[in-house]
């Protein structure tokens, strides 16, 4: 079944073309050199300091990938080479975007990336604050806002938002998966201040509270659903694609920097344009590179980043997400975290279009996954390039993945190796969110043809609604799945 959230496909020419224009990215670094303080050799240093949050791994190319790479090291290299400058770079880790924000209006950091409530409220306090800030590009996306969601315990008998009234729900106030809970609270009738209690926490300590029983539900953003459901400490209550408004993370730098030193500015969107077209190159090295510096599971990191992953990672400043932002600004004034926000006036993508070159207006025009999962189905036979039924699979000591046609086809391949499989991805049938396999729900649908008898869905709420809309159709749970199929 085809899902709204996926219906273009990218053509191998149009990523061809992409990776053609990146490659040639290197190439376009001005000469214009750049001030700094005197060294001790009577030369000039300049720092870069670089805030970035290492496991919201959809910034992983303006951040942990990038670092692991040392792209930027490179580029900035290259640049003092031409003026006579030495550069350094000094990155700062960070679990949300709000301290990037805090040291960015101190001039501690130079360029920062987070997601799209912080970017508002990032762009807001540089107003405020007289120190103006600039998002010059995009990281990952999803246009539907599968990149957030919210959890509960394994054993929780919560199965819907309905069910979060007078509960204790934990989230990081201000963050894209709180912008996210309001947003699905007020379209399910829920005032997220008088109906429930909201608890405004850090991620990793939302999570403790989750397990210890401090709080009823949790709602955050990527990668915290898929690491906590993988490690079996949660279930998915909400996929935030059935919002179906599009989320983002992005690249902000102070524009004080960026007019002062807008070669820096070039070579990190070069660096980052060169870290995106490794990821699409070699997703599960990517992937597995990310995880090792990160200590996250590479199948949660695969999850997310991988071929097909809920993350589009594509750094171009798409009319869609920038409009999703400006819908996103009544949200934040409602809270009173912002007043109001001038999202034209913020964006800036004229560095961003100096580097990437000639295919910039393809690739802006484009909203497919640039890596998509394709391949030939060793099960049900024929090529998986339909983006809202592949599927695919990981086994265990091997360094590549075996793609199918339908999620159907894929329990055929698990059922055929036992205690095998690292980990099987599956699309949502009904919104397109890319999820673990064994922990989906599933629902069959014993009239249609054998490789499309299965269903996936993130939560039980996707697939009540799917099966309200396919009469005869039933719940089984994934064992039963496998020991039905052929």
């Amino acid at each position: 079944m085809r899902g709204p959230a996926t219906k273009r496909f990218a053509t191998r020419g149009r990523v061809r073309r992409y990776l053609t224009a990146v490659a040639g990215a290197g190439l376009l670094l001005p000469l214009a050199g750049c001030g700094g303080d005197a060294g001790a050799d009577g030369g000039k240093t300049v720092t870069v300091t670089v805030g970035y949050q290492s496991k919201t791994i959809n910034t992983v190319t303006a951040g942990t990938l990038l670092r692991s790479l040392g792209y930027f090291e490179r580029a900035l290299g290259e640049l003092g080479k031409r003026d006579g400058v030495t550069y350094k770079v000094d990155w700062q880790d960070y679990a949300t975007g709000a301290p990037i924000t805090a040291q960015m209006m101190a001039g501690k950091v130079d360029i920062g990336s987070m997601g799209d409530y912080p970017l508002l409220i990032n762009a807001a306090r540089g107003k405020q604050m007289k120190a103006p800030t600039k998002l010059v590009s995009v990281t990952g996306y999803n246009l539907r806002g599968g990149l957030n969601m919210v959890v509960t315990k394994p054993d929780s008998t919560l199965s819907s938002l309905a069910d979060l009234r007078g509960k204790k729900v934990s989230t990081s106030v201000g963050s894209a998966a709180d912008g996210t809970l309001v947003r699905a609270l007020q379209k399910a009738g829920i005032d997220a201040d008088k109906d429930l209690h909201k608890l405004n926490q850090q991620p990793a300590v939302g999570a403790s509270a989750l397990q210890s029983g401090g709080a009823d539900a949790l709602s955050q953003f990527v990668a915290w659903p898929g690491l906590l459901v993988f490690q079996g400490k949660a279930k998915p209550l909400y996929d935030g694609a059935a919002l179906d408004v599009p989320t983002l993370h992005g690249v902000t730098v102070r524009a004080a920097f960026a007019g002062q030193r807008s070669a820096v500015v070039d070579a990190f969107l070069t660096a980052q344009l060169q870290a995106t077209k490794y990821l699409h190159e070699h997703p599960l090295a990517a992937a597995q590179q990310v995880a090792k510096a990160t200590g996250l599971p590479p199948e949660v990191v695969y999850l997310y980043n991988g071929s097909g992953g809920i993350a589009t990672f594509d750094p171009t400043l798409k009319p869609q997400l920038l409009n999703a932002l400006k819908q996103d600004v009544p949200v934040l004034a409602s809270a009173k975290l912002v007043d109001s926000v001038d999202v034209d006036g913020f964006t800036d993508d004229r560095y961003l279009r100096r580097v990437y070159g000639a295919g910039y207006a393809e690739a802006l025009a484009s909203t497919a996954n640039p890596v998509p999962v394709t391949g030939t189905d060793p099960v049900c036979g024929g090529r998986a390039n339909d983006p809202a039924t592949a599927s695919e699979s990981w086994l265990s000591g091997e360094d590549r993945t075996t793609a199918f046609t339908t999620p159907s086809c894929l329990l055929r391949y698990v059922k055929q190796h036992p205690g095998k499989v690292r980990a099987g991805y599956v699309p949502d049938a009904l919104t397109g969110t890319r999820w673990f396999a064994n922990t989906s729900v599933w629902a069959e649908d014993p009239a249609a043809a054998p490789n499309a008898r299965f269903q996936p869905f993130t939560t039980p709420a996707n697939a009540r609604d799917w099966i309200a809309g396919h009469p005869g159709t039933r719940l089984v749970s994934y064992d039963a799945a496998l020991r039905e199929s052929p």
